[in-house]
């Protein structure tokens, strides 16, 4: 797995995204994995742009929890 300990805005870190996430991921359906990505975008707070390791973080999520 990518480094989630990597900073990525103003003192949050990869796994501080996914910690803010990880409640509101039960309750999505996605269809395909552009639908998870807008997701992940969408909802992180304060910084709406891709990040690597929360994408892929919760698609082997997904993966392991269906």
């Amino acid at each position: 797995m990518s480094n989630l300990n990597r900073h990525i805005w103003e003192g949050w870190t990869a796994q501080d995204f996914i910690d803010d996430l990880l409640p509101m991921i039960k309750y999505q359906n996605f269809k395909s994995d552009d639908d998870l990505k807008k997701w992940c975008k969408d909802n992180q707070p304060y910084y709406k742009k891709h990040i690597p390791e929360v994408y892929s973080y919760f698609k082997n999520y997904l993966k392991e929890n269906k």
